[in-house]
């Protein structure tokens, strides 16, 4: 049925766009074999590398699965709200327009200027974002104090190696008092992804590194990815907290496993385990990679929720049905009851769907501040 919905689109490009052009049936066939096999990337995926999360082919091969795919997603978008003029059209004349070849020459030009664009977007290391968060109970020894999220991260033949040392360089030099990851270091296997993840252990911070799994970690070998994360030097928050003092002065942060974890043996998100034997009065950050459980996390005290997941929604529109499956969360700043939550729209993403339009990536510099 997954790859059935994805072909979809595919049906409406050839139907609608590709067969009323005054082309050769011959060339007509051969473009409709070549998007049809790119309409089934998330099949050919799996079939030659055993998983749709993480496509074992050349970096290349990978961005042009995505600007094919994602050109004829917008194809037959464009094309189907050609078809609902003309059907205005019609309504209006009484008799279908006759459309010239041009317009849809217009249209799939478009479409795959559009597309290649939004690769590019989402393919590049990350431009810096700047983010104050004020916090009323911040204790002020930490006002100013430089948190650097990172999220999302997906390292796999799209996000390689080269791409995880630039990212450490940036973070690295903007002296962040602490770096948070909030889950997705990966896409594949620990075999897999050793050499192209090996950067990340270069991650430096005043205070240290942090992280919590996403929910990819369970796809790929939670335990054996968890012994490894920690083997570089981050300190995995396994429903566990860590408190940061600075003169006296303290704040909390905890971190849960996934919500992944239902269904398995693993052990699933526990905030009252996370914060047992926590200072009271102490301002909580929480790093949970999903965020549509924000409620939760403000009914038990928790000043600032960090996360990530949802990719900010990659395009803007189908952010819309992203923030329903989130709790109406998907990008930037919210006030629940009296926390804040701030959804990262990630550093990578998912090389399945590898588009950004009106929602970049970010590689987020967070200062708190002390609320008047």
């Amino acid at each position: 049925m997954f790859h059935l919905v994805f072909g979809l689109p595919w049906l409406v490009v050839v139907l609608r766009f590709l067969m009323p052009l005054p082309w050769l049936w011959s060339l007509k066939v051969i473009i409709a074999a070549i998007l049809l096999i790119a309409s089934q990337y998330h099949l050919v995926s799996r079939i030659s590398s055993g998983s749709v999360f993480s496509p074992e082919f050349p970096r290349a091969l990978v961005i042009a699965f995505n600007v094919l795919f994602g050109a004829i997603v917008m194809l037959a978008v464009f094309q189907i709200a050609l078809d609902i003029v003309s059907l205005g059209v019609a309504l209006v004349n009484r008799s279908f327009p006759s459309v010239p070849p041009e317009v849809r020459y217009a249209i799939g030009i478009v479409a795959f200027l559009l597309s290649g664009f939004a690769v590019s977007q989402a393919v590049r290391v990350p431009p810096l974002k700047t983010v104050e968060i004020a916090i009323p109970s911040l204790p002020g020894a930490f006002e100013g104090y430089r948190m650097l999220q990172l999220t999302d991260l997906h390292i796999s033949r799209l996000f390689p190696r080269s791409w995880a040392e630039e990212v450490v360089r940036r973070s690295n030099d903007l002296q962040p008092d602490i770096t948070l990851v909030t889950g997705d270091f990966i896409d594949g296997s620990l075999d897999a992804r050793r050499e192209d993840i090996a950067p990340i252990a270069g991650l430096e911070a005043r205070d240290g590194v942090f992280a919590i799994p996403g929910n990819h970690e369970y796809y790929f070998g939670y335990e054996g990815w968890m012994k490894h994360d920690a083997g570089m030097g981050i300190r995995m928050l396994l429903n566990q907290h860590a408190v940061i003092e600075r003169g006296g002065d303290k704040i909390i942060v905890a971190g849960l496993t996934d919500l992944a974890a239902f269904g398995t043996n693993l052990p699933r998100p526990d905030l009252d385990k996370a914060l047992k034997g926590a200072p009271a009065g102490v301002p909580i950050i929480l790093m949970e990679h999903q965020p549509r459980l924000a409620k939760r996390s403000a009914a038990q005290g928790v000043a600032l929720q960090l996360s990530g997941h949802t990719h900010g929604g990659m395009v803007r529109g189908l952010d819309l049905l992203v923030s329903r499956a989130n709790d109406g969360y998907v990008s930037g700043l919210y006030r629940v009851g009296d926390m804040q939550l701030y959804v990262n729209n990630g550093t990578g993403l998912w090389p399945g769907f590898a588009l950004r339009l009106g929602r970049p990536s970010e590689l987020t510099l967070i200062t708190l501040r002390r609320a008047p």
